[in-house]
This record gives C-alpha cells, structure tokens and sequence, in this order.
C-alpha cells in the first residue's frame, strides 16, 4: 500500500521551494506571536490555551492541511502530468494511499512540531497544554490530509474550497455556530485534548467518543472515496 517512488516525488512536490516558503511562514509566526506574548504576559496557562487554541489548532493546522493535501495531488491533475504516474504499474489506491502519508507527515511536520515548540515558549507545558494541543494538532493532522486530498482528486479549485472550509466553517462558523461545532475537525481534535489536558482549561462541544469515531471515519470514507474518484481518471487509449 506504500510506493517508496510516489513517496520520494510527492515530497518533492511539496517541499520545493515556493511551498515551502508558505509552510514554514505560519510556524514561524506562531513562534513569533508566542515568544511576543511570553515576554508581554508571563507564563500564563490561560493565556497559552488561547494562543494554541486561537492560532494553531483553528487557523495554522487546518491551512498547511490545506497546502499539504491538496498539493499532493491537484497540481498533477492540474497540468496533466499525473497520466505518467498513472501509466506506472502502480494500483491507484495505492497511488492514493502514499501520497496521505506524505501529506499527513509534512502537515504533522509542519503543525505539530511548532505548536509544542510554542507551547513549552508559552507556559512551560504547564497543565500539560503543549501537549494536549501538540496531540490535537497530530490527530486533526490526519484528518485535514484525507480531507484536502480528495478534494485535490474531485475538483480544480481545491485550494479555494479548502480555504473556504478551514476559515470560514472551522474558524468563523465552528466559533460561532452550535451545530457546525459538531462537525468540526477542529472540535474533534478538541475532545482528544482535553482527555490529555484533563481539567477545565480545554474543552470540546463532542465527546471523546463521538470524536474519535469521526475523525476515524472520515478519514477512512476520504481515503476510500479519492481512490475511487482516482479510478475514474482515464488515460488515452485506456478501456
């Protein structure tokens, strides 16, 4: 289920230099914004959730979700050149499959990896919140890559639509909107960090258990669906 060639051209793709100019940017920021905050505010748990909360779980994760995901597949289908790897000996979802391990390492890379940095800059772990956010962070980290890459396989505007859904629906309609909570990747995240965190500083509208379904769930239906939609890429000449 894993092609190592697939792999080694897909992070080309994803790491070249113009993407990863954008990757780094909002971990650099998140960096920033909480190095700024610890010397303004002091170590501060409250504060801290605030900022992992606010910036990285809602607004960094989701977005290089975005970048990561759909970058693993949309420019391929975009220029064509995905009719070389098709002609390839290679099962298509298998061709799929590959390519969300990439997208979820660089997503984890690039999101996880920061928010612990900036949670321990913050308060020290205190609370255990660099942590709690740090395991948000991975899980949603999965969920977001399944998510873009089929959106990468299904349409054109894929980074419009991802865009669209991680800060529109995650950040403005899941703040303000009960029921859109619910169906959140962001939320979902939530829940398995507050069992981490314990205590009342992070909280989720889902519970764990409804969390954990979900974000196993559409992950697995993601998957599924793009290798699907993969399939029905035909390439000339092919019955």
């Amino acid at each position: 289920m894993y092609e190592p060639t697939v792999a080694r051209l897909t992070y080309r793709a994803l790491l070249g230099r113009r993407r990863a100019l954008i990757l780094f940017a909002l971990p650099a920021l998140l960096i920033v914004i909480s190095l700024a905050v610890r010397l303004l505010t002091g170590a501060d748990d409250q504060v801290a959730a605030d900022v992992l909360g606010g910036f990285a779980l809602a607004t960094m994760v989701p977005i290089i979700g975005v970048i990561a995901g759909t970058g693993a597949i949309g420019p391929e289908i975009d220029d064509g050149s995905v009719i070389y790897l098709l002609a390839k000996p290679v099962k298509r979802p298998v061709i799929i499959f590959t390519k969300l391990i990439v997208a979820i390492a660089v997503t984890m890379a690039f999101s996880a990896v920061p928010t612990l940095i900036a949670g321990f800059i913050l308060n020290g772990n205190g609370q255990q919140v660099a942590v709690a956010y740090t395991v948000a962070a991975l899980v949603a980290s999965i969920a977001y890559a399944a998510i873009f890459l089929l959106l990468g396989t299904v349409t054109r505007h894929a980074v419009v639509f991802g865009l669209v859904y991680a800060l529109i629906w995650e950040a403005l309609f899941g703040s303000l909107i009960a029921g859109a909570r619910t169906l959140s990747v962001q939320q979902w995240s939530l829940a398995v960090a507050q069992r981490v965190a314990g205590g009342d500083l992070i909280t989720s509208d889902v519970g764990l258990p409804l969390a954990t379904v979900l974000l196993a769930g559409v992950t697995v239906v993601a998957t599924w669906y793009a290798g699907q939609k993969l399939r029905t890429l035909k390439l000339a000449g092919e019955e």
